[in-house]
C-alpha cells in the first residue's frame, strides 16, 4: 500500500491493523488445533517458504558473483578495437545491469570475434501482477551500435522476448531480426573455495544448486527460438 498505491502512512495502517485484528481471531481460534493435525498444513507452508527463500538468497548471490569482475563498457569497446576483433548483430541476454554483460567477455575470450550490433538484454521481474506497455521496455545506446535494455514483466506475465525486440527495432535500435543470434549464460553453481559459512548456508547453496539444475529452460520460458539460440556454460562460485 505504501510502495505501490502510495498511500499515507496513517490509512495504510488503518486498513493493514483491520486485517490484522480479522486474522489474530482466526490464528487465536485455530492455534489449539495445531496437535490435532494442524501441524500438517504448518510444516508444508514452512517448506514452501524454505524452498522460496532458498532459491531468493541463490539468485542473489549469483548475481553478486556475476558482479564481482565487471568491465566497462569503455574499456572493453577500447580493447576490442586495439586487438581488431571482427564485428559482425546480437542479443545477449544477462543478469546485470551495467557495465559489460559477462557472457559478452566470455564469447569474446573465446571465439576472438564480437557482433557489430550488440543489445544487451536484462528481464526484470516486479512485483505487481502486469507492467504497463509504456513502463516495459527502456533503451539506451551506451556506445556506437551497443544497446544497453531492461524490460520489466509482473509476476502474472510471460516474457516473450522475439516480440520485445520487434518493439525495440521500431524505436531505432537497428537489430535486425531475421538474422539475430541470441547468446545466453548457462550457470553451474559450485561452493566457493575454502568457503567455511555456517551449515545452514551450505546446504543452501546446494539445494539452490539442485534447483537451479531443474528449473524451466531460459529459452522456453523467454519464447526464444531455439534454432537461434547459444548457450555459454560457465561456473558461479558461491
Amino acid at each position: 500500500m505504501r510502495e505501490v498505491w502510495g498511500w499515507s502512512l496513517l490509512a495504510s495502517g488503518a486498513v493493514a491493523g483491520f486485517f490484522l485484528i480479522v486474522d489474530t481471531a482466526f490464528f487465536l481460534a485455530n492455534v489449539v488445533k495445531v496437535l490435532d493435525g494442524g501441524y500438517v498444513p504448518l510444516l508444508l507452508a514452512a517448506c514452501v517458504y524454505g524452498l522460496m527463500l532458498t532459491w531468493h538468497n541463490g539468485a542473489q548471490a549469483v548475481s553478486r558473483g556475476l558482479h564481482e569482475r565487471l568491465v566497462p563498457v569503455a574499456q572493453f569497446m577500447k580493447q576490442l578495437k586495439a586487438a581488431g576483433v571482427p564485428r559482425v548483430p546480437a542479443v545477449f541476454l544477462t543478469r546485470t545491469t551495467s557495465d559489460t554483460p559477462p557472457i559478452m567477455v566470455w564469447h569474446v575470450k573465446r571465439n576472438r570475434a564480437l557482433h557489430e550490433r550488440l543489445f544487451a538484454l536484462t528481464i526484470e521481474t516486479q512485483s505487481i501482477p502486469r507492467v504497463r506497455d509504456k513502463d516495459r521496455l527502456s533503451a539506451d545506446e551506451i556506445a556506437p551500435n551497443f544497446w544497453r535494455a531492461t524490460v520489466r514483466y509482473g509476476f502474472m506475465e510471460r516474457p516473450d522476448i522475439p516480440a520485445l525486440l520487434r518493439k525495440a527495432h521500431a524505436t531505432g535500435c537497428g537489430i535486425d531480426l531475421d538474422d539475430v543470434t541470441y547468446y545466453i549464460g548457462h550457470e553451474t553453481v559450485v561452493s566457493r573455495v575454502g568457503g567455511r559459512g555456517h551449515w545452514v548456508t551450505r546446504f543452501q547453496n546446494k539445494l539452490f544448486s539442485l534447483m537451479e539444475r531443474n528449473s524451466t529452460h531460459v529459452t522456453d520460458f523467454f519464447r526464444v527460438p531455439s534454432e537461434s539460440v547459444v548457450e555459454i556454460g560457465r561456473q558461479i562460485a558461491i
